[in-house]
């Protein structure tokens, strides 16, 4: 990477190019989505001639992004910011950082994408002719969360500009780069990481089916828990849970759960735990952002569900960092008589950017042992069959709603499409869709 210093000059008159060249612009990672292929048009502004010791400015004008701001979302003034390089050939080699501002007018659905202008500075060190190509670059949007589309060429590139440089009396000398070339000044260029502001596909059912489950019939290692000897807390046992998401999440997560009991009266207080550092945040996220539940599986003598929910993360989220799940809470009723168990269902995690909400369901995969056996008395209006709210123990029918766009009726990339209708779900730059999906990265130890 070239350094720049000295005096910045202008020398001589400034020269300007339009060069196109095909494009790859890559989705962040997590999305789960192909590469988007379109042309950039780029303008590049610098000194026809200098002289060595002389430190010119680069200015890279994008006359024409890889595609156009899809019509899904109009992005706000000043939230879009580029960074790119420039290949330093000729005489010199090396490569130029580039920044532009976070400015930009608002840009409207299905309109052009309107970039600022990108700057950097070149220290000249050795005569003779220095050319500047585009390189690769980088869009980050900053609302509703930050969020990266990489584009790089797919062809060779035409230089620019070219800059010839006289020997003014100066050092020739290298610098101490390699090559003994021209540096220029890294600017600093910001990357957020790839991250996705938009949401997952959540058109299937959220809510695990209700009765009949299979995995509560025995007590396959489930903590026992009897009623009797005035006893009121009942610690489960820590169980492997292997979870499959809603595409486009992953297509296989585990994690350890625990379903603790505390005895009130006829019902149960239930506290489920999942793995410290469950996940990791693939973006920053504010406080109050990320929300999780689950349905707990009701087995043996009794039959049904109860959804447990925990707190909105209570501190913002750093990109990359580990994510600890609240604790869920809900409380159990018995529905019938016998020893009854309770076993890890559905984990879901609702995500609120502003007014939209982002469902992502993940549901067991296989069979799960039960985390806790209790010995149960039949209560008034208790399980027995159906899904209950953990808050209030009341019935809500045979299974859990799904939410989130269950009722959409769009699959495969219809569903993306409707997802991508709520504001704030999905961002779409450049032609590509930021999809938001924390239930990427999965820990399974404590």
């Amino acid at each position: 990477m070239l350094g720049g210093a000295g005096l910045l000059l202008a020398a001589s008159p400034a020269q300007a190019a339009d060069i196109s060249y095909r494009t790859e612009c890559i989705p962040p990672p997590i999305s789960g989505l192909p590469a988007v292929q379109g042309t950039t048009v780029v303008q590049l502004t610098a000194p026809a001639e200098a002289k060595v010791g002389d430190t010119v400015e680069v200015v890279w004008k994008t006359v024409e992004a890889a595609s156009k701001n899809p019509d899904v979302l109009d992005l706000d003034k000043d939230t879009v910011k580029p960074t790119g390089t420039i290949k330093v050939g000729g005489a010199a080699t090396g490569t130029l950082q580039m920044e532009g501002p976070r400015q930009n007018p608002p840009i409207p659905k299905n309109s052009a994408m309107v970039l600022p202008d990108m700057k950097g500075t070149l220290k000249l060190e050795k005569a003779g002719e220095i050319t500047l190509t585009p390189d690769a670059y980088n869009i980050n949007v900053s609302k509703p969360i930050s969020t990266d589309t990489k584009c790089s060429p797919k062809e060779t590139v035409q230089p620019g500009a070219t800059i010839k440089v006289t020997d003014g009396g100066g050092s020739t000398t290298a610098g101490g780069t390699s090559s003994g070339s021209t540096s220029g000044s890294t600017t600093g260029g910001t990357t957020s990481g790839s991250t996705a502001a938009g949401g997952t596909t959540s058109g299937s059912t959220s809510g695990s089916t209700a009765g009949g489950t299979s995995s509560g019939s025995t007590t396959a290692g489930g903590a026992t828990a009897g009623s009797g000897g005035g006893r009121t807390d009942f610690p489960g046992k820590e169980v492997s849970v292997h979870f499959t998401c809603t595409s486009p999440g992953p297509a296989d997560i585990a994690s350890k759960v625990t379903i603790n009991a505390k005895k009130s009266g006829g019902s149960y207080a239930l506290t489920v735990k999942t793995a410290k550092g469950v996940m990791d945040s693939p973006a920053a996220l504010p406080a109050g952002a990320l929300k999780p539940s689950m349905d707990v599986v009701i087995g043996g003598a009794d039959k049904g569900s109860v959804k447990v929910t925990g707190p909105a993360n209570a501190a913002p989220l750093e990109q990359g960092k580990p994510v600890d799940l609240a604790d869920m809470t809900g409380t159990y009723k018995p529905g019938a008589s016998g020893k009854s168990t309770l076993s890890p269902g559905t984990l879901t995690i609702d995500v609120t950017l502003g007014a939209s909400k982002i469902n992502i369901p993940c549901k067991v995969k296989g069979s799960v042992t039960p985390s806790l056996e209790l010995d149960t008395t039949a209560q008034q209006g208790g399980a027995s069959g159906s899904t209950t709210t953990g808050s209030t123990g009341s019935a809500a029918g045979g299974t859990a709603s799904g939410g989130g766009l269950a009722a959409t009726g769009a699959e495969d990339n219809g569903t993306l499409r409707a997802l991508g209708l709520v504001a704030g779900t999905a961002i779409l730059l450049g032609g590509a869709v930021f999809t938001f999906t924390p239930w990427r990265r999965l820990r399974g130890t404590r």
